[in-house]
């Protein structure tokens, strides 16, 4: 059995669920990035606006354009005080809408691995990145253990449920996004480990948040009662609470930056 397709089209439980997580390695990424004030940004992929807002918050943007294939995860992004001055558009990674040398930096957060051709995603990065401007990536490494949602999915798996991947999940692997990267033709390509935890107030908070989007709501509806009360049980069996009763636990992304070749004179 496998679960339903991974689909994003509720801003605000995004936001609940994966919006925290993407904030958190966000700011991991960003320090790693130290990207000088006052670029130009288009940020791939950026479903409910969490990396555009933390980029308008920290990097004092000249300009900064958000692209997603879900208006409701834009209409929600619209609404982020904190992604005042962003200009988010329905678009295709494959496709940007924007003619060559538009910006300093291109950035898909959490996103590479759902690009059916992630090659394809990374040469429009470098189309539309000016020589010597920055193409940077980060995504949840899925495939060994590091995605947030992680103590449902091994769950699931233990019931014979096959947990739904990304279109690309390879594309999460280190040496594929290095890969990815050199084959483009960008240059100083490097790598990294994020790692992150997030504390939830209980177990409840834990199960609210997780259980509200993407392709586990509905793998949980077609479950009996019985049998998604016991489920949901394994599950808190697997995360154990502090004293006070908090959630504790993390999650691994792996990174990867590099620029367009400069200009030859």
């Amino acid at each position: 059995m496998t679960q339903p397709p991974i689909r994003f089209d509720n801003g605000s439980a995004y936001e609940r669920g994966m919006g925290v997580w993407s904030r958190l390695a966000g700011e991991v990424f960003l320090d790693w990035l130290a990207p000088p004030q006052g670029m130009r940004w288009i940020d791939i992929g950026c479903g409910s606006g969490a990396f555009t807002e933390l980029t308008m918050q920290r990097c004092a943007p000249a300009e900064t354009h958000g692209i997603d294939p879900s208006e409701p995860q834009l209409a929600f992004a619209r609404t982020r005080p904190g992604a005042a001055g962003a200009t988010f558009h329905q678009g295709d990674a494959m496709a940007l809408p924007f003619e060559a040398d538009r910006f300093d930096a291109a950035i898909m957060a959490l996103v590479i691995f759902f690009v059916p051709e992630p090659a394809k995603g990374v040469a429009e990065m470098a189309r539309v990145v000016r020589p010597g401007g920055t193409i940077a990536a980060y995504a949840w490494d899925v495939l060994n253990g590091g995605f947030p949602f992680e103590p449902l999915q091994a769950e699931f798996r233990a019931l014979g449920v096959s947990p739904s991947l990304p279109p690309s999940p390879d594309a999460s692997r280190t040496e594929v996004l290095r890969a990815l990267w050199e084959n483009a033709g960008l240059e100083a390509v490097e790598t990294r480990t994020i790692e992150v935890r997030r504390t939830f107030t209980d177990f409840e908070d834990f199960w609210s948040a997780t259980t509200a989007m993407g392709s586990t709501k509905p793998t949980l509806a077609a479950m009996s009662d019985a049998d998604a009360a016991q489920f949901k049980e394994r599950v808190r069996a697997r995360l154990p609470a502090d004293a006070d009763g908090r959630i504790t636990y993390g999650a691994r992304a792996n990174a990867v930056k590099g620029h367009v070749p400069a200009t030859q004179t």
